[in-house]
């Protein structure tokens, strides 16, 4: 598969936006943007992005991704005075309670946003990337192999709670903790800083009202229908209604103003609801797809940088896509992520085009043959190192 590994990654992504904007046509209609006048509002504006993103794609594919490492600092230092700016009044946008995005309202665009945890992401995925590359022979050490990596993360991860986006923080520190056990940094270190990690975490939960009620309703099976679990129980309802067959491309009915955010975070049991359970597993094995052969192409990279970068990558796509689909089958509780390359969102849709594009420049330029190798192809293979 090693050589047909961009081609395996290319089509599922078709695939799952092709699925996505047919879904998008089909519950978008009675979104919150829906109106009289224009009912595909929601619809044009996402394959506006998609054509953004297809571009940013396409060149991105073409760019050395060497000069990610290069700009490192730069595209860390915008991530963070982005995700800061989330709090100044007028500029930062708050809405249900969070500050996730920002405004563009400034600039003349009224009804543009975006969201700075997708460069966030992106941003340390680069940072930590590049910073174990400069000192592949301090991995194990305590300063640089992991005080100074923690702290570029913990920064990202800090900024990003206080937005109250609890699910992007937690992606992003579980993909730090991927790249620094991949890097090879001390385990006793990693399995401290995961332990302070999850009490943080807990602490922050029974402190948020809100999310701690999330968790508690999650396993409790006398919990009320709404509020906070209206979404996951209307999601059970999508699934049980739709069985294997499904109902019927359109035919689905708890889209109909029943489920909030039916088009966005809960568009996997809108899927299962209309087009059954043989398309919701399919989605599953597509994104595992995309997963298999994401780490085959990182790690066929020409150096540990690119494996570290392409690793990232995958694993934020890999992350959400898990977060998503446990939330809405009510496995996990509910952290308002979208699902990958399905759900309506600009921000998102762009984001993860972009990490495409990059793991196809990374194919371009990897070691795909044992022949290229014994050639004196540089070597770019890491392994973690318990």
């Amino acid at each position: 598969m090693s050589h047909k590994s961009a081609q395996v990654l290319v089509v599922t992504v078709l695939f799952l936006i092709a699925l996505g904007v047919t879904m998008l046509c089909s519950t978008s209609v009675f979104g919150a943007h829906a109106s009289a006048d224009d009912v595909y509002y929601d619809v044009k504006r996402q394959v506006s992005w998609l054509a953004i993103g297809g571009v940013v794609c396409f060149v991105l594919a073409l760019v050395d991704y060497h000069w990610w490492q290069r700009t490192a600092v730069f595209w860390y230092v915008l991530a963070v005075v982005l995700l800061v700016l989330c709090f100044v009044p007028h500029i930062g946008q708050k809405i249900n309670g969070e500050s996730r995005w920002i405004s563009a309202e400034l600039l003349g665009f009224r009804n543009l946003r975006f969201q700075p945890s997708e460069l966030g992401k992106m941003a340390m995925i680069i940072a930590l990337g590049s910073w174990y590359d400069r000192y592949q022979s301090e991995e194990k050490t305590l300063v640089r192999g992991f005080i100074v990596p923690v702290t570029i993360a913990a920064l990202v991860v800090l900024l990003i709670i206080g937005e109250v986006d609890m699910g992007s923080a937690v992606i992003v520190a579980l993909g730090a903790f991927a790249l620094m056990f991949l890097a090879g940094a001390n385990w006793k270190y990693l399995a401290g800083s995961g332990l302070a990690a999850f009490l943080m975490l807990a602490a922050l939960v029974l402190a948020i009202p809100n999310r701690r009620v999330r968790v508690t309703s999650l396993f409790d099976p006398d919990a009320p229908v709404g509020g906070v679990m209206l979404q996951q129980y209307l999601a059970k309802l999508a699934f049980g209604s739709g069985g294997i067959e499904g109902l019927g491309l359109g035919n689905g009915r708890l889209k109909m103003l029943y489920m909030p955010f039916a088009h966005t975070d809960f568009i996997f049991p809108m899927i299962g609801e209309e087009l059954g359970l043989r398309i919701t597993l399919a989605i599953v094995f597509a994104f595992l797809l995309i997963a298999v052969s994401g780490f085959i192409i990182s790690f066929h990279a020409r150096d540990r940088f690119g494996t570290m970068l392409g690793v990232g990558i995958v694993s934020f796509i890999s992350l959400q896509a898990v977060l998503n689909i446990g939330v809405t089958t009510s496995l996990l509780p509910n952290t308002g992520l979208p699902l990958p390359f399905i759900s309506y969102g600009g921000s998102a849709l762009l984001a993860v085009m972009a990490g495409v594009g990059i793991l196809l420049n990374i194919f371009r330029q990897g070691d795909m043959s044992g022949k290229e190798r014994l050639q004196g192809i540089p070597k770019g293979r890491i392994t973690p190192r318990v």
